[in-house]
């Protein structure tokens, strides 16, 4: 879309502009491939030297139309969906490290990036190095060595509710030489926009708040064009050199802004196929439609739950950035000033058991593998997404043994929280 829109527009209006006689409503283009004329045609697309669909694990209309409207909401240049939010995590850390690199992480982000960043990669000959998200600009340059390609941060991390100082993170990088890539999964581009503060590369598991619905798993990467990969070629050959793979093609020169999400989907989307289907694609665009409304309704009935923990006696620790007196209270209304997210984290007075007896006397509030979407559900991190943690890993990643993640829907509120009261009543 050529016009400056607002974010609410976009998320209605963006990806898809139908010509005369076609679908109003994005299609799903179900079709794994696509015709052409003349085998010259096929061959400038599979040289990059036309833009165009040829096979689906590479790039679909239906996709593409999603990734444009997600970019155009978080203000990147490009953006490229995955089949999940951890192959997004994968893709963004990949596409510029390979065996012998380094990067730094923070340590207050979700158990399975912190498995795949510390197990995962180390096994690809990447190494990781995990800082406190609170730790100072001197403390993130002491971390950083001559191999070190990225910084890596959740905007508000899963699920210790951790806010990221960006900027801090941002002028350490760019000092550096170096790319900030954030997952802003949590609070949406609705709520936040990390490009604005400094970073990079964005990541969302779209799975979340984007779908709404708990219907399609799924990623994305959005880059915002603004990182000046020549400007330190020695560090990033992978963008800057040529790929003998497509006859010895330089993704900057050839594509510019575009050069890490062209990479991102030319090389590694065509060699490890982690795509993300149409119908899911299409699914994702339904949930973006209504994030602008849904994301404001999570926050406010988040922050009431909240309040009500706050003063609640058998509750011994609210954490939820968006209450005042919260350690990141004022780095959330700097960089969310309309509210965060709809997830709660607390703990009870009897510690680790009773947090489960609560989840277990709960109605409607269900315990699942999830979080963020209309619905509320409860979790036990530490008996359930960060089990394969040990009890110092725990404690690095911000997550205690009592700690309860509770995602807040958009059901009526009032019900939400007489749920809780009568499962602290019954769990006694």
């Amino acid at each position: 879309m050529s016009q400056k829109f607002k974010p609410e527009t976009l998320c209605v209006q963006a990806g898809w502009t139908p010509k005369k006689g076609e679908p109003r409503v994005l299609p799903i283009y179900q079709s794994t491939t696509f015709k052409y004329d003349t085998s010259e045609q096929m061959a400038r697309l599979f040289d990059l030297e036309d833009s165009g669909y040829f096979y689906t694990r590479l790039q679909n209309p239906t996709n593409d139309a999603v990734a444009a409207k997600i970019a155009a909401l978080e203000g990147g240049v490009a953006a490229m969906l995955t089949s999940s939010g951890q192959a997004a995590n994968f893709y963004a850390i990949f596409n510029i490290c390979e065996a012998g690199d380094h990067f730094i992480s923070s340590s207050a982000i979700y158990g399975g990036t912190f498995n795949l960043f510390s197990v995962t990669l180390k096994k690809l000959g990447i190494e990781v190095t995990f800082i406190n998200p609170d730790a100072t600009e001197e403390e993130i340059e002491a971390a950083i060595r001559p191999n070190t390609k990225a910084l890596f941060g959740e905007t508000v991390s899963n699920p210790s509710l951790d806010v990221l100082d960006i900027e801090k993170f941002a002028r350490v990088a760019h000092r550096n030489g170096m790319p900030l890539i954030i997952d802003n999964t949590f609070p949406t581009p609705i709520n936040c926009r990390p490009f604005e503060w400094g970073a990079d590369i964005v990541i969302h598991s779209t799975t979340k708040y984007m779908d709404g619905h708990a219907t399609s798993v799924g990623g994305v990467i959005v880059d915002s064009g603004n990182f000046d990969w020549d400007a330190h070629a020695e560090k990033y050959p992978g963008l800057c050199t040529p790929d003998e793979s497509y006859h010895g093609l330089t993704y900057t020169k050839a594509f510019g802004k575009m050069a890490f999400i062209t990479k991102a989907t030319a090389q590694l989307m065509r060699d490890l196929g982690s795509i993300q289907s149409p119908q899911n694609a299409f699914l994702l665009n339904l949930g973006l439609e209504t994030l602008h409304l849904r994301m404001p309704r999570h926050c406010e009935n988040a922050l009431k739950v909240a309040q009500f923990l706050q003063n609640e006696p058998r509750v011994t620790w609210v954490n939820y950035c968006d209450l005042p007196g919260n350690k990141y209270y004022d780095l959330a209304k700097k960089y969310m000033p309309n509210g965060s997210c709809g997830v709660i984290s607390f703990g009870l007075k009897g510690g680790r058991e009773d947090s489960i007896k609560f989840m277990d006397s709960l109605k409607f509030i269900a315990i699942v593998t999830h979080v963020a979407d209309a619905r509320t559900c409860v979790l036990h991190p530490a008996s359930h997404t960060h089990r394969q943690l040990s009890d110092q890993q725990l404690i690095d990643a911000g997550v205690r043994p009592d700690l309860i993640r509770l995602s807040v829907g958009i059901e009526n509120v009032d019900d939400i929280i007489d749920d809780i009261k009568q499962a602290l009543d019954n769990k006694e």
